[in-house]
């Protein structure tokens, strides 16, 4: 096991959730626009918090939030905005839950425009491929790229909300848009 830890990214840890997440998700390329919509909504929600609290709440979110069917998130207003403000098994911040519903709306814009969402992030991309880094340390992987500079710029001109440029740049990492995996990570390895 000692080693199973030394060989994955630092920051996965030792805890079983982190370590699922790890190992079976983040950095693996994501094209369908539901998965897309889903870590768009969680990457938001997670603004100010730890990521693993957003995991733990992760199926409390697909609940609430219509297992992410970006229509029926769309569709939600004000009564629905109050109705999870009662629940636990998400953040309960009003802006944020907003903010979720609208960026549906927005969302949805996009993939009228684009033919998808997916279609839209890989225009912001060097021959629309994904970026793959080659750190050795953890300390080497930035918070920021041009690219999520480059999209949350766009994305905040369209109306936005909870998509700042650290938090775009954990989103693409999460979706393999670009893959920070470290070089000796057992991810990288497969």
């Amino acid at each position: 096991m000692q080693d199973l830890i030394n060989s994955r990214c630092g920051w996965a840890g030792t805890d079983e959730l982190y370590v699922k997440y790890h190992d079976e998700e983040w950095g693996r390329p994501v094209t369908d626009d539901k998965t897309l919509f889903e870590f768009l909504i969680l990457e938001s929600a997670q603004a100010g918090l730890s990521w693993v609290t957003i995991l733990k709440k992760r199926e409390g979110y697909r609940k609430a939030f219509h297992q992410f069917d970006v229509r029926k998130v769309a569709q939600m207003n004000p009564e629905d905005v109050e109705r999870l403000m009662c629940l636990d098994g998400i953040v309960k911040n009003r802006l944020k839950i907003k903010s979720a519903i609208a960026n549906a709306k927005l969302f949805m814009e996009i993939q009228q425009e684009f033919g998808s969402f997916y279609n839209y992030l890989k225009s912001f991309f060097p021959n629309e491929t994904p970026i793959v880094h080659h750190f050795k340390t953890l300390s080497e992987i930035p918070a920021t790229s041009a690219e999520s500079d480059a999209i949350s710029k766009d994305l905040k001109k369209r109306g936005f909300k909870f998509f700042g440029s650290t938090i775009c740049y954990a989103f693409l990492q999460a979706t393999g848009f670009v893959n920070d995996h470290l070089e000796d990570c057992i991810c990288r390895l497969k």
